[in-house]
């Protein structure tokens, strides 16, 4: 009966320590997974799109805006009317999925805003009959800077 009792005991230790290594396996695996952003990740980016955004609304010379033509404002409108939307739907905004509709939404109007300053851009070239070297380097620089993705 002895011999029966040792057994068993060693047994009930060996499942014990096969089963402990497996889940020590599977919970290494999961933590080496991406995980989805968190709501606070989500807002945090939401955020900055918002305001990068806000920022290229600004207008470099409110002249050369106010002299755009009509596809150049067109989107420029969208890109404001995107910025008013994304503004409206972060105020609301609880979870990840909301927030990550924030972000689409500022993407959109900086995807407007990159037309209209494109637009700007060529406008200026023809104006100036396509000689606008410095103004050209002076809008790229401007667009340059409104794109840069964040690191």
């Amino acid at each position: 009966m002895g011999c029966v009792v040792v057994w068993s005991v060693s047994l009930l230790i060996g499942v014990t320590a096969v089963a402990a290594a497996v889940a020590g396996t599977v919970a290494r695996r999961r933590s080496r997974r991406p995980r989805p952003p968190s709501g606070l990740d989500a807002e945090v980016e939401a955020n900055q799109w918002l305001v990068r955004l806000g920022a290229g609304l600004g207008p470099p010379d409110p002249r050369a805006w106010a002299g755009a033509g009509e596809d150049t404002a067109r989107a420029l409108a969208r890109a404001a009317e995107c910025h008013r939307a994304a503004r409206a739907r972060l105020a609301q905004a609880r979870t990840a999925a909301e927030y990550a509709e924030v972000t689409r939404t500022a993407r959109r109007g900086l995807d407007q805003l990159h037309k209209a300053r494109r637009g700007l851009e060529g406008e200026a070239e023809q104006g100036r009959g396509g000689g606008g070297e410095k103004t050209s380097r002076r809008t790229a620089t401007l667009h340059r800077a409104a794109t840069t993705d964040r690191a």
